[in-house]
């Protein structure tokens, strides 16, 4: 039986964790659109399941090489949206990482956070847009403020996105950065 669950997550470690979950609960993920997953009954705990954003677009020879890798060691390619990638493997093949290896970590971190640093500095960028061309605009009195309204929603949301996704990637990279240093 299919089960369709409407969710969003912004950090993929909370929507592997998630997913791994409802494999423990016997749901197997079969398919992903925009914040949709769609789930099947499987048995408990079989699979185990990765997230991935690739370096280039899904239909890139070079992404469809390394997907063709993953899946000759054994991983299935179950859904992709945009750069991301959902793989499972079957618990029972054993331990399940995509990423063996701090370096590899750090670059997948990087390519993160460069989406977020994108959308932030294209939300700031709209919000002064907007505050300048409210100002330039301004002399009419009667006018209603929609450009000072959407300057503040832009400037909330490239905030936002700085507080609770770029910091916090960014504090994982030097993390990441400090352990390898460590490590050599």
């Amino acid at each position: 039986m299919k089960h369709s669950v409407i969710k969003a997550y912004f950090d993929y470690e909370k929507e592997e964790k998630y997913l791994n979950e409802m494999s423990a609960k016997g749901l197997a993920l079969t398919d992903y659109s925009f914040c949709r997953y769609v789930f099947e009954d499987a048995p408990k705990g079989e699979y185990i399941y990765r997230l991935e954003l690739l370096e280039n677009a899904v239909n890139h020879p070079e992404s469809q090489i390394y997907i063709k890798f993953m899946e000759e060691t054994g991983v299935e390619f179950i859904a992709s949206y945009n750069r991301w990638v959902y793989f499972r493997r079957k618990n029972y093949d054993g331990e399940f990482n995509i990423y063996s290896d701090i370096d590899s970590k750090i670059k997948h971190y990087k390519r993160i956070r460069e989406i977020f640093f994108f959308v932030m500095g294209l939300n700031f960028i709209i919000g002064l847009m907007n505050y300048f061309w409210g100002n330039m605009t301004a002399s009419s009195v009667s006018t209603i403020p929609v450009n000072s309204y959407m300057a503040i929603l832009s400037f909330s949301i490239a905030t936002l996105l700085l507080i609770f996704l770029v910091i916090p990637l960014s504090k994982k990279i030097n993390f990441w950065e400090k352990e390898r240093e460590i490590r050599e």
